[in-house]
């Protein structure tokens, strides 16, 4: 795709023609655009780095709900599950490997993950059981039982 040539600042008129260049507009509006992103950009040495979200599915069966989160390379003492009434937290770092030579290309993600999920009925947070095999982690999540309805007798 090719961008529009830049123009000179200045009247967005088209010579002769008593009509603004369509494109200068445009040039105008990214001029500004960037001007602003670059001035709102926070860039301190300071600054933790944001955590990237893995790829992870929520399903849900009669009994629990089950969160499969792939975390290929990540050991399990360097993944922290939490489980709340109403959330589950899924957290870790993945470090980067050390290699010899030049890095010419980076597809996959390293630093700080977390994935974080809502859920819509209170659960059983004791008997909340993880596993990690193949690089896919599972959390199975209990729910906590709701009252049943039954039949009350009544006494006379």
């Amino acid at each position: 795709m090719n961008l529009p040539s830049r123009h000179q600042r200045g009247s967005l008129w088209e010579r002769g023609t008593g009509w603004p260049r369509p494109m200068a507009e445009f040039q105008e509006l990214f001029d500004r655009m960037n001007h602003f992103l670059e001035s709102a950009a926070f860039t301190s040495p300071l600054a933790e780095t944001p955590a990237f979200a893995p790829p992870a599915d929520l399903h849900e069966t009669d009994e629990a709900y089950v969160v499969e989160c792939e975390l290929p390379g990540i050991r399990r003492e360097g993944i922290d599950v939490e489980v709340g009434e109403h959330e589950v937290s899924i957290s870790g770092e993945l470090k980067e490997c050390e290699r010899p030579g030049v890095l010419r290309h980076r597809g996959r993600p390293t630093g700080r993950f977390e994935y974080r999920a809502l859920l819509p009925v209170d659960v059983r947070s004791d008997d909340v059981t993880a596993s990690l095999t193949d690089g896919v982690l599972t959390v199975t999540i209990p729910k906590a039982q709701a009252a049943k309805p039954r039949h009350v007798e009544i006494q006379g």
